[in-house]
């Protein structure tokens, strides 16, 4: 006597929420960077830094290699890699970019800010709670 195993047909997996949403003008204004960039690079480094009054400042930098702990964000044809030690806050930030008349930047919407400094160089930052789901819009 034999038996026969089956097998069930694989489930699709559902795509993983990702860790930060990049808005059309944010992703434009990247690869416009990345594209004048003096050699060619991975993608863009997301990480915090201490600093401030408030405590915390976003940092941006050129992404020569990619770390084994990065946290890799493909969105909208930019792939944004995020340090290890600052993904539990950014979790559920929306990464933007806009013009007014005297400047131009990138504008991060994060969930996980407590509070900002008067003069706009830092934040204050809570670690993302595992259990809301912040990237939902």
């Amino acid at each position: 006597m034999s038996t026969v195993e089956t097998q069930k047909p694989a489930r699709p997996r559902r795509e993983r929420p990702k860790a930060i949403r990049l808005t059309d003008q944010a992703a434009a204004r990247i690869k416009a960077v990345m594209e004048r960039a003096d050699k060619p690079y991975v993608g863009l480094r997301l990480g915090l830094k201490n600093a401030g009054c408030a405590g915390m400042a976003y940092t941006l930098n050129y992404a020569v290699n990619q770390d084994p702990l990065d946290e890799v964000v493909e969105d909208k044809g930019v792939r944004v890699l995020i340090d290890p030690k600052a993904i539990m806050f950014l979790i559920g930030t929306e990464m933007d970019y806009v013009t007014d008349k005297l400047q131009s930047r990138f504008v991060f919407r994060n969930p996980n800010e407590t509070d900002a400094c008067g003069c706009g160089e830092s934040v204050a930052l809570k670690p993302a709670n595992p259990g809301e789901d912040a990237t939902e819009p």
